[in-house]
């Protein structure tokens, strides 16, 4: 039997993914809905407790009472300031400790896994270990495959990608035409992609895939490359696409969008696959060990 799972829960789709797949393999939860994070609805008749962000001690005793042994972290957190956060007993030793707030992003969660697992006795899981049919599978999405010159886009793209990952500043980055043309910050991908359709004037999805001297008369160019930091604590924080990435790449005219196998969360798999064809637009999973290899 596996040991009872505790979900900490920020928002978006992915809690309710976890959830309902811990229902459908009989897997013990208990779900920790951090209050302003996690979506409304998310925890209608299933044990739960709503406690704010941060009241971490609160929050381990809590799934202590409950007989949690494993943790996971899933969905999406508004980071607050020092202010809003207004931390316990727990989280002010935590940080004063740690030197956290200090820290990027990557840096903060790894010293949080690292103090859950050593000083509190958790165990710290993965999407991976959890859901695996939840991470990117190697190769196409869909029916669509990159051509010679996406290629030469993905492997710019995704050395971008890359290398602002070890700066911790983002996951993601745009290459159009053998270019970068924009990188993710603290705003999100959502947010790349909308400065990228301003700069480039909206896209025009179809129902086919725009080619050159196609009936449309206007090709989808770049590429969208979405991958783990190369230091990332790849429990926690893996790079995630969905629905809308997927509309918002095709309204920025690009022709498709690469992710790191086996490292990156799409939501709606089947339903991203099926819209990519419409949309005319590749998702591929990628090594990028293998793109950045290969000449």
């Amino acid at each position: 039997m596996q040991p009872k799972l505790g979900i900490l829960a920020g928002g978006g789709r992915l809690p309710a993914d976890i959830i309902n797949i811990c229902q459908r393999t009989g897997r013990a939860f208990y779900v920790i809905a951090f209050e302003g994070q996690a979506d409304d609805g998310l925890c209608d008749n299933i044990a739960h407790s709503g406690i704010r962000l941060g009241a971490a001690g609160r929050t381990l005793d809590t799934l202590r009472e409950n007989g949690v042994e494993e943790i996971i972290f899933v969905g999406s957190i508004d980071r607050p300031t020092l202010g809003q956060l207004r931390p316990d007993i727990w989280g002010v030793k935590f940080l004063a400790r740690s030197g956290a707030m200090a820290l990027g992003d990557d840096g903060l969660l790894s010293v949080l896994v690292r103090t859950l697992e050593q000083e509190e006795g958790f165990r710290v899981v993965g999407v991976g270990d959890v859901a695996q049919e939840l991470l990117a599978p190697m190769g196409a999405i869909g029916s669509i495959r990159p051509s010679d010159a996406d290629h030469a886009d993905i492997k710019i793209a995704v050395a971008a990608a890359l290398d602002l990952g070890a700066k911790d500043l983002g996951q993601a980055a745009i290459a159009r035409g053998g270019d970068v043309v924009g990188l993710e910050d603290s705003m999100g991908t959502d947010a790349l992609l909308h400065r990228t359709t301003a700069l480039s004037g909206p896209g025009q999805p179809q129902d086919t895939r725009n080619v050159p001297g196609d009936a449309h008369g206007n090709a989808h160019e770049g590429v969208l490359a979405k991958v783990a930091k190369p230091q990332q604590e790849r429990r926690v924080d893996l790079p995630t696409i969905g629905m809308k990435t997927l509309e918002n790449a095709a309204q920025a005219g690009l022709a498709g969008i690469v992710v790191e196998a086996g490292a990156t969360i799409i939501l709606e798999q089947y339903e991203i696959a099926e819209r990519a064809d419409k949309l005319g637009l590749f998702v591929v999973g990628i090594h990028t060990e293998d793109i950045l290899d290969h000449e």
